[in-house]
């Protein structure tokens, strides 16, 4: 059993985190999934739903894996020294650390990591870019590994991540069991993402 711990912030993105869970949520004997933020209680998302947090990042809980999304209140939370350094202790506890969109800023801007090769939204490239100019962005990918880091495009690019977490973690064919399960049909292929061109970014 692997615990995840997914961080929510003010304005995280639904699909975000959702879709993701969906796919980590059906192997319910592999998988304990946690909301972590820094208050608990009700946390509003990008689309104005909110989510209620149990686990605090004051906590100092270890999780197997660490799962941080994106949306527009990465813009703020880009100079939360306070989450920063929590992303830097608890990555640095964790199995894998997991990124959706511009949730790679934050890890960025954390410098964890600086020196490998990671991907984010293609919209909101350039931006995030500039949270880690140590970072090798890799602008074609559906998601990129990177030893312990597994970083996604945007939204529902975090779909496609999340299986081939499961993949790596358990094996294809069970992320493909998963997929059927949620009648998603998966992108499986992590070089190739047609939102890269669609921004101009190759």
């Amino acid at each position: 059993m692997r615990t995840i711990g997914a961080l929510i912030f003010p304005g995280f993105e639904l699909l975000d985190l959702f879709g993701p869970m969906e796919m980590f949520g059906m192997l319910e004997k592999d998988y304990a999934l946690e909301l972590v933020a820094e208050k608990t209680g009700p946390v509003v998302s990008n689309q104005r739903i909110a989510a209620h947090v149990d686990t605090t990042i004051d906590s100092n809980k270890r999780f197997d894996i660490l799962f941080v999304p994106g949306g527009a209140g990465t813009r703020t939370e880009v100079n939360n020294i306070k989450l920063l350094e929590w992303l830097v202790n608890t990555s640095d506890k964790a199995e894998y650390t997991l990124s959706v969109c511009t949730g790679s800023a934050l890890l960025a801007k954390a410098r964890v990591l600086d020196g490998r090769r990671s991907t984010t939204n293609k919209a909101a490239f350039s931006w995030v870019a500039e949270q880690g100019p140590n970072v090798d962005w890799i602008k074609e990918a559906r998601w990129v590994k990177d030893g312990a880091f597994i970083t996604s495009s945007g939204v529902s690019a975090g779909m496609d991540m999340a299986l081939g977490a499961i993949a790596l973690m358990h094996g294809r064919e069970t992320a493909l069991q998963v997929a059927k399960w949620c009648e998603y049909a998966w992108h499986e292929n992590k070089h190739i993402d047609p939102f890269a061109g669609l921004h101009g970014l190759v």
